[in-house]
């Protein structure tokens, strides 16, 4: 049987990246798709293994004889970390699919319907053909908590922008710290007040993982709203309220980012920064064209 496998790890917005890449692979192939979670064993961050909790869909789940039967011996866990090394790239098999960088990878369009992806995919470009497809895949599943419920109605009842600021691991974790950095304060300011040119009386509604620290620093001299009742295995949430918005501030988090996404509307007005991450990474693909980048 042939089979398209993706790699799933990461936060939620990650495994949503590598979920939808691996989908549009299977659609254009023919390819089954699964997914190999097998790397959540024993991994600390975040929440888990989420997708199939969330959202609308079942996914199958690779089985370690799946991954066997598509990249051979290359499946043996410690040959595997030897390949994925750059400088190995030419031992790997056909099979294995690597991305090689993080800026859109054309050659993902000549993948057979026998691959085994291993990367984050984190560009519209990887599944545009399919989008409706995947945003049917990410309808939510579980019915919302009196307080979402709540907080849905606030949000359809204005004109609900979503502004996001991630912090949590961007400041408490020193390796994360200096891959990813946070946005600065200048930037959510010249956010709010270009949002506030092009949208009639927006109603700000505040995500984060620190709403403290945001309050105190943070001024915002327009109706607002701060979310703070989704934690821990309900964080998903927030995702799905900022999907309700009908405009987006997003950080430089691939889970606002997908928040900004879920909402189909064409006319949004969704603001990313420039700077995603604190090295030079190559971010041209990661925003959709018709996003604003400050």
């Amino acid at each position: 049987m042939s089979m398209v496998i993706s790699q799933i790890i990461g936060g939620l917005g990650n495994q949503m990246f590598q979920y939808a890449a691996a989908r549009a692979v299977s659609i254009r192939t023919g390819g089954r798709l699964r997914l190999d979670i097998s790397g959540f064993a024993n991994y600390p961050l975040h929440q888990g293994f989420e997708l199939q909790k969330i959202f609308n869909f079942t996914p199958e789940i690779a089985t370690r004889q799946d991954v066997q039967q598509t990249l051979g011996w290359q499946s043996n866990p410690l040959v595997q970390r030897l390949v994925l090394r750059s400088n190995m790239a030419r031992l790997r098999r056909n099979s294995l699919v690597v991305e090689p960088h993080f800026n859109y990878w054309q050659g993902i369009n000549l993948l057979s319907k026998n691959s085994y992806l291993v990367g984050y995919w984190q560009s519209e470009k990887y599944f545009a053909d399919v989008a409706q497809q995947i945003r049917a895949d990410f309808l939510f599943r579980l019915p919302m908590s009196s307080l979402n419920v709540i907080a849905e109605k606030k949000i359809l009842a204005v004109n609900a922008v979503s502004l996001h600021v991630r912090r949590g691991d961007y400041v408490n974790n020193a390796k994360t710290t200096a891959t990813h950095g946070v946005c600065s304060l200048d930037y959510y300011r010249e956010a709010i007040d270009c949002t506030s040119r092009r949208v009639n009386a927006p109603h700000f509604f505040v995500f984060s993982d620190d709403i403290g620290w945001v309050k105190d620093n943070l001024k915002i001299d327009y109706p607002h709203q701060y979310i703070t009742h989704n934690q821990g295995a309900e964080s998903y949430n927030d995702m799905r309220l900022m999907s309700m918005c009908q405009h987006h501030i997003i950080a430089n988090s691939s889970f606002s980012w997908w928040g900004a996404w879920l909402n189909p509307d064409d006319k949004k007005c969704v603001i990313a920064p420039k700077r995603w991450f604190a090295n030079d990474t190559n971010t041209q693909d990661l925003i959709p064209q018709n996003w604003l980048r400050l």
